[in-house]
């Protein structure tokens, strides 16, 4: 009985989602391509060139709250397959020629069209079937309670009720019920029916997804170039500020040592424990400095150990929860340790927070790694912070970050890189 009242709830939740998609693909999708069409149609006009990158652009907008409602409500995710714009768009009238010729010239758009007609036509019929699959049977059931009149009232057996109708409404109420029991069965089929047609057409070509994964891979190699050259220079200036100084330092001072060690004995003493000093010093420097490059507890405990340690140096409370079955690369693990540092380092620094929670798991050959904290939020990606370093790092290895922050908190920082474990 209550597997019969849970199937029968996720009918109709599927019916009334059915009923928002089929009022998005009738109104919305045929607005936007009746728009779409009149904008490209006056772009030789001219009024079109002005008028097109805002219509295309609500038309992403539009095939996005598509994707959203397709792995919200089906776990049927959708890639987002849209060209990037330069850096260097320039602004005005110029600028917005530029804009339409480079989304005209982006695949996807042309796309986006296809999927508004299908959309409108049999993504339309396949959502609203899901909603008329259970609103006939309310017909079925008010015709079933006249029957149940006619089997009950003497009155209705005299005349009163024709048996043509009788048999009329017999039927309607079996047919409902048949309705019932077929949109039971079917409904979420038909709305996850509705986002297969969708993903179709929205989702990359194949052609399309290759060129984006070169597109990325050159990217991120310069960027892994570039990080590598600047951590270079950072070791070197570390090496040269800290650790050698103090070794040119402590050279000194045994020089001296050597000078004075027969006239002095005191002084020579005294600059002994100088040079002992800057030794441990120097050793302590060497050490933060290897712990940069890569901790030892990194490479002989693993990811989950080394972030628990990390965790531990936090001026902040923090729980830390791993469940992985193996090890990955050892350029996997350094990429995600350092990731996992830069995320708590921010919390630490910027957020306000007075905890945070760190969760570590492997599943379907993706390492995913999240990072909260009940800080105040508002944390962004942008040029320059710690969360675009993190995403270029990730980016090395096909990886990706997703950042939750709204106003008021909490901030939660999700990475996961594709990778196995051994």
């Amino acid at each position: 009985m209550n597997a019969i009242r849970t199937r029968t709830r996720g009918a109709l939740r599927a019916a009334g989602r059915g009923f928002i998609l089929s009022l998005a693909s009738l109104v919305g999708s045929l607005t936007l391509f009746v728009w779409t069409v009149l904008s490209l149609v006056f772009i030789p006009l001219g009024v079109g060139v002005l008028t097109t990158p805002y219509v295309l652009e609500l038309v992403r907008r539009h095939a996005n709250r598509r994707r959203l409602l397709a792995v919200t409500w089906s776990g049927i995710r959708v890639p987002v397959p849209y060209r990037p714009f330069p850096k260097d768009l320039r602004t005005g009238f110029t600028g917005q020629v530029e804009r339409t010729t480079l989304m005209l010239k982006d695949p996807a758009t042309w796309r986006d069209l296809q999927w508004l007609l299908a959309d409108m036509t049999a993504g339309y019929v396949v959502a609203t079937l899901a909603t008329a699959l259970m609103l006939y049977p309310l017909e079925g059931f008010v015709l079933a309670a006249g029957l149940w009149r006619v089997f009950t009232d003497d009155r209705y057996w005299y005349g009163f009720v024709p048996v043509d109708s009788q048999a009329s409404g017999l039927a309607a109420a079996a047919l409902g019920l048949a309705l019932l029991a077929t949109g039971v069965l079917v409904n979420d089929r038909l709305v996850r029916l509705h986002f297969v047609i969708a993903r179709a057409l929205l989702a990359p070509t194949q052609e399309q997804e290759l060129v984006r994964r070169i597109d990325r891979l050159t990217e991120t190699r310069h960027e892994a170039v570039d990080t590598a050259a600047s951590e270079l220079r950072r070791i070197e200036r570390d090496l040269h500020d800290g650790a050698q100084a103090r070794l040119v330092a402590m050279g000194m001072n045994l020089g001296t040592v050597e000078a004075l060690i027969e006239k002095d004995p005191a002084q020579a003493k005294k600059l002994l424990a100088m040079a002992r000093e800057s030794s441990a010093e120097a050793l302590t420097e060497l050490r933060d400095l290897v712990r940069g490059i890569h901790p030892p507890v990194l490479a002989e405990r693993g990811l989950g150990d080394a972030v628990r340690a990390l965790a531990l140096r936090l001026p902040i409370e923090s729980e830390v929860g791993v469940e992985l079955d193996g090890r990955a690369d050892a350029a996997v693990e350094s990429a995600a340790y350092f990731a996992v540092s830069e995320a708590l380092t921010n919390a630490a620094k910027h957020s306000g927070a007075d905890r945070v929670w760190v969760d570590i798991h492997h599943a379907d050959a993706v390492l995913r790694v999240s990072v909260t904290d009940n800080g105040r939020g508002g944390a962004s990606v942008g040029s320059g912070s710690g969360l675009s370093g993190i995403e270029r790092r990730l980016g090395t290895f096909d990886g990706v970050m997703a950042v939750s922050s709204p106003a008021g908190g909490p901030t939660m920082v999700t990475m996961e890189i594709p990778c196995e474990l051994s």
